[in-house]
């Protein structure tokens, strides 16, 4: 029989199929442990600071009574959506500080993984995900991302607007047609509901869609050449501007129920009308600009971004025109907002900032060396040493892990004092006073009457050491980090300005604040340059010279002096 011939079948040239990406849905557990996993041996650590003052006894006034406006702290008009959403965790885990730092770590994976989101669209996973490494070390994303302040909240609803709407703006570039202007709908409603999230969670986040508006507005000037475009255009400035409506409802209640729109008059003041001041603009953009380039070790980031940008292009790949704009803008227009807006230069208004300036470096990086990964690890770990090592320059307790260390102290202070001294009344200053009055902040375990400073400087203890029998012992702490006599200080030469604009003061130490008051140091600490001492002073008071004790048993004083920065 004979043989047949083999059947050859022809070649058929089969397409590569692309690599789909990594779904965002798998990746949230991974970002999630991983932000409680970095953040574990701080989620007991109690309430620091603007918490104390304003969002927990917002959110617990939620959760307890249902109302919206603030019964046990001053109200600041500060929106909603923190104390709801704090809230709707507690009915979950119960009222407990480890309960409330979990959900924070929560959002701020969330938060993390539209910062990854985001950078994908650019520059590819690899690169992204070292965008969102970069982010969740940086000291001051790092310190916020358990801490229940409503910059998280707002940070994340951002940074979930822009990963929808910064991936379109490119469309602009790459597509040359009617189609790629078209706004597709269920994007532009999102990025509209984000956006009034993110202004509900914090009223000046609406500086971000603002700018976004701005840029638009220009394009519908400049390059828009046809009545789709022009369409396009038109759609997205509503969908950017719908934020003021909600944002104007909820101030339109607050003064409904409060008389005051904007908060009580002296937050009002602190925070806006005190501010227009031509040297303390120029003075704050001064700050802001060093905020957002070089504040705990992101100059390396810029050095190494503009060193690289000055080498011959690897690749042709480079962000599209469009986007870079809007980033651009968001950047100037956030520089300058809050350089006026905030009585205090906290970094934490710049939160979601600071993953935009780290796409922009891993971009550059990429484009234009293959050393990029190097050049990714040497920032991640000046970004890891930041967080232990302070700077030579004054900055707030909580840009790094120096607030861990401040809370540890009053930790130790107050319990020397619920242990020793438990029915003394305690001079003090903000948030000490708080810790003392408020057992749910996690510091005593009964309400401390208190007699209240505005800080520890010269002026404040002297008009103390007039009225001595108003108090028996003192709780005394460094109030914000500044470097130790003899070492380097670079923030030195602005001293005067920065005492006259933005509070800065010098704190007696312990032993020259007990000379003055005419009292003994019973105990200090000292953590990496913070410090607190107890102070006790050993005479008979008379009770008629104490304030008359408050429901939860700390002394009247005045409530302005409670006021948080924030």
């Amino acid at each position: 029989m004979p043989t047949s011939a083999p059947i050859v079948l022809p070649e058929i040239a089969v397409a590569p199929r692309a690599a789909r990406p990594v779904s965002l849905w798998a990746l949230y557990p991974l970002f999630f442990v991983a932000v409680y996993v970095a953040h574990y041996s701080l989620l007991r650590l109690p309430y620091f600071w603007d918490e104390g003052g304003y969002y927990i006894p917002a959110a617990l006034d939620f959760f307890h009574t249902g109302t919206l406006i603030p019964q046990s702290t001053t109200t600041n008009a500060h929106p909603p959506v923190p104390s709801i959403l704090l809230a709707a965790a507690w009915h979950v885990t119960g009222f407990v500080i480890s309960g409330t730092r979990t959900f924070m770590g929560m959002v701020a994976a969330a938060a993390l993984l539209a910062v990854y989101r985001l950078a994908r669209a650019f520059v590819g996973e690899l690169a992204a995900a070292a965008v969102a490494a970069l982010t969740a070390a940086y000291p001051i994303w790092y310190v916020q991302s358990t801490l229940a302040h409503a910059d998280m909240f707002a940070a994340a609803f951002t940074l979930w607007a822009l990963a929808l709407y910064l991936p379109q703006m490119g469309a602009l570039q790459l597509q040359n047609t009617a189609d790629a202007d078209k706004p597709r709908t269920a994007p532009m409603y999102a990025v509209a509901v984000l956006f009034a999230l993110s202004t509900l969670s914090k009223e000046t986040a609406i500086v971000t869609p603002f700018a976004l508006a701005l840029h638009r507005l220009y394009l519908l000037f400049t390059e828009s050449s046809d009545p789709p475009q022009r369409r396009g255009h038109l759609l997205w400035l509503g969908s950017l501007s719908f934020c003021v409506l909600p944002l104007i409802a909820w101030y339109s209640y607050h003064y409904a129920k409060t008389g005051f729109v904007f908060g009580n008059p002296e937050y009002l003041r602190y925070n806006a009308t005190a501010n227009m001041d031509a040297h303390r603009v120029l003075l704050s953009l001064y700050h802001r600009l060093l905020h957002l380039l070089a504040h705990m070790n992101m100059w390396v980031a810029t050095v190494l971004a503009t060193v690289s940008f000055l080498l011959p292009r690897r690749e042709r790949f480079r962000l599209p025109r469009p986007v870079l704009g809007a980033v651009a803008v968001m950047l100037v227009v956030n520089w300058v907002a809050f350089s006026v807006l905030g009585g205090a230069l906290l970094t934490r208004y710049l939160l979601p900032m600071y993953p935009l300036l780290l796409l922009l470096a891993v971009a550059v990086w990429k484009q234009h060396t293959r050393l990029w990964p190097l050049l990714v690890a040497m920032t991640l770990a000046a970004f890891t040493a930041a967080l232990h090592v302070n700077p030579p320059y004054a900055f707030a307790p909580e840009d790094n892990l120096t607030y861990r260390d401040m809370i540890v102290l009053h930790q130790q202070a107050i319990a020397v004092i619920a242990t020793r001294f438990p029915q003394s009344t305690v001079l003090t200053a903000w948030p000490a006073n708080a810790e003392l009055t408020h057992p749910y902040l996690g510091y005593t375990r009964f309400p401390m009457k208190t007699v209240s400073l505005q800080n520890f400087a010269l002026g404040e203890l002297a008009k103390a050491a007039q009225r001595p029998g108003e108090f028996d012992t003192a709780l005394l702490f460094s109030t914000k980090y500044e470097p130790s006599a003899g070492h380097e200080d670079l923030s030195a030469p602005m001293r005067n300005s920065d005492a006259r604009y933005f509070d800065f003061h010098h704190d007696l130490l312990p032993q020259e604040a007990a000379h003055l008051l005419h009292g003994d140091v019973v105990w200090s600490g000292e953590r990496n340059g913070e410090w607190a001492a107890v102070l006790h002073f050993p005479r008979v008071v008379n009770a008629s010279l104490q304030g008359e004790p408050s429901p939860s048993g700390s002394a009247v004083t005045d409530p302005s002096r409670l006021i948080p920065h924030d």
